[in-house]
C-alpha cells in the first residue's frame, strides 16, 4: 500500500517528544539490578498501581496490577513494568526478525568493556560482535541483544 504524503497529515505535529520507553519484565528487581546497578541508570522511582478501571483502561488488560520502576538514561528513560496477574501474562522471547520485537540503541564510549561487564551479569549477546564496513555509520562496532535481561 502506498500513501500520498499529501493525502496524509503527520502525527509528529502533535508530539513534542519521545518521553521513555517501556518494556515489561518478569522481574522488577532483577531488572533493576540490570539497569540502574549495572548500567549504571538512574533509578528514578517504583510505582505500584492496583486493579483498577484507570490502569485497565490504559493497558486494556482486565484485573492488570502493576509495579513499575522508572529509570533514567542518558538521554531517554525506560520504564521496566512487572505485571503481577502473572496467569493472564504471556512470555515471548522474540527473536530481531520478529513482528513485535523491539530494540534500544545506545551509543557508546567501549563496546568491549560493555559486553564484558554485562557478560559477568549473565548477558551475552546471539551473535558475534559485527564491524559496520560501509554506509554512514561505517566503522562503528555493533552487539545486539537477543534475550531478555530479567
Amino acid at each position: 500500500m502506498t500513501v500520498s504524503s499529501s493525502a496524509v497529515t503527520p502525527a509528529k505535529n502533535f508530539i513534542k517528544k519521545v518521553d521513555h520507553t517501556g518494556i515489561p519484565v518478569t522481574s522488577l528487581e532483577r531488572s533493576l539490578e540490570f539497569w540502574a546497578g549495572v548500567l549504571g541508570f538512574k533509578h528514578l522511582y517504583t510505582t505500584d498501581y492496583a486493579n483498577t478501571p484507570f490502569l485497565e483502561g490504559i493497558v486494556g488488560v482486565p484485573g492488570a496490577a502493576l509495579k513499575l520502576a522508572m529509570v533514567e538514561g542518558p538521554g531517554h528513560n525506560i520504564e521496566l513494568l512487572e505485571y503481577s496477574a502473572r496467569d493472564q501474562r504471556g512470555h515471548m522471547e522474540p527473536r530481531s526478525c520478529d513482528v513485535g520485537s523491539v530494540h534500544l540503541a545506545f551509543l557508546v564510549t567501549d563496546i568491549d568493556g560493555l559486553l564484558k561487564k554485562i557478560a559477568e551479569h549473565g548477558w551475552h549477546p546471539p551473535g558475534a560482535l559485527q564491524h559496520v564496513i560501509e554506509g554512514e555509520r561505517k566503522g562503528l562496532k555493533l552487539a545486539t541483544s537477543g534475550g531478555r535481561t530479567a
